[in-house]
């Protein structure tokens, strides 16, 4: 019995142990499989966020594939081919031979024309338009205006299909970094492309037949530009017309020129109505020189090392009694005036002949400098 009890105690000990180690068994597996199931929630759940980083990335990197595509190009092969049959090769007849340049077609008042620089038709007996697609025509010159070195002209006989006309807009809101295209006939080497960027603005150049006056308010660009571009537009990245090149500096590297938009758009109602001139631009009838230290310190002046220096006023011209030599214009109403260019650019931009303009002024009297306000009434610049 003795062993019979102790075996019965062993033997139910044993069940019990072996039903806790079960229990302890199935405890631990349901753990277990609550921990797995966690886990593999867990792992379902950085699956999901790794799909989703994935898918984020991509939109990325098709964003920035997009941008590096834009600027390698392709939106200007777009705009090349949205602009290029628009800019027209122009030949002209001279006494003493032949000369060429460019221009593009432009609808003003339902009315297409063809406008390009005025030094690309001066002096030409007669002159012909050519279109991207090979046809030539004769034109004729509408109206010109040196002092802005812009000219204007009508296309004979030539279809209304053949005329593809540019968008011009505002040059006012051009900032300096600016990219732009230019778009022209260089040596004849027709529908040529390059890009550069507005590396300065409000500019003034001079050329032979502007007797002696400048053109003003220019901007220059990096844009290589060469004898056969003059009067071919510069355009914006939207393909949109803000100048017409114009004009080199010989030997230089990446330096040119165009008429600013907003000098077409001020004066092409002119140049298309009878007598097709316009007589906008203003002048103070002065010749003078910038301003710089050395000679601020020449003249004995401390308050100022900008402006521009009067050297002579013209006997028939606006300022004569007002103006004398040596005077400092250092501004004109109230715009600060720090060289010819910034005078020049202002006149044209702002005024009109007819106009009353006060310019501040320092000028010696009495062996001192003193500082005035002067009022001036613009004549209009003498016919050419």
């Amino acid at each position: 019995m003795e062993h019979a009890g102790t075996y019965t105690i062993k033997f139910s000990t044993a069940i019990i142990i072996i039903i806790l180690t079960s229990g302890l068994a199935i405890a631990g597996i349901a753990g277990a499989l609550f921990e797995y199931q966690q886990a593999n929630n867990l792992r379902n759940e950085v699956s999901n966020l790794r799909v989703e980083v994935s898918q984020l990335q991509g939109f990325q990197n098709v964003t920035i594939q997009n941008i590096t595509i834009y600027q390698n190009s392709t939106s200007l092969t777009e705009i090349y081919e949205k602009v290029s049959q628009s800019v027209v090769l122009i030949y002209g007849t001279t006494s003493t031979g032949t000369v060429q340049g460019s221009g593009f077609v432009y609808n003003y008042s339902g009315t297409c024309y063809v406008v390009t620089n005025n030094h690309v038709i001066h002096g030409t007996i007669s002159r012909s338009v050519t279109f991207s697609d090979g046809n030539g025509y004769a034109a004729n010159i509408v109206g010109s205006d040196p002092y802005a070195d812009l000219a204007v002209l009508s296309v004979q006989n030539a279809p209304q299909s053949e005329f593809k006309p540019l968008q011009i807009v505002s040059s006012s809101i051009l900032r300096v970094g600016d990219y732009v295209i230019a778009v022209g006939n260089p040596y004849g080497l027709v529908g040529s492309m390059t890009t550069g960027v507005i590396s300065a603005l409000g500019r003034t150049i001079s050329e032979e037949y502007t007797s002696g006056f400048s053109i003003a308010n220019i901007i220059q660009t990096s844009t290589p530009i060469n004898p056969g571009n003059s009067g071919g537009p510069l355009l914006n990245y939207m393909g949109e017309v803000i100048g017409i090149t114009t004009a080199i500096v010989t030997d230089s590297q990446g330096l040119g020129f165009a008429v600013p938009s907003n000098t077409i758009i001020r004066e092409i109602n002119a140049l298309t109505t009878s007598p097709y001139t316009y007589e906008g631009h203003s002048y103070l009838g002065l010749n003078g020189t910038d301003m710089n230290y050395d000679m601020a310190q020449q003249l004995g002046i401390t308050d100022v090392t900008y402006g521009w220096r009067v050297v002579y006023a013209k006997p028939d011209g606006p300022s004569n009694g007002l103006l004398q030599e040596d005077d400092v214009i250092v501004a004109m109403n109230e715009t600060r005036i720090k060289n010819h260019d910034d005078l020049a650019s202002y006149l044209e931009e702002h005024t009109i002949p007819g106009n009353v303009v006060e310019l501040t002024v320092y000028r010696k009297e009495s062996g001192t400098w003193n500082q005035k306000l002067i009022d001036v009434t613009l004549a209009a610049r003498p016919k050419i």
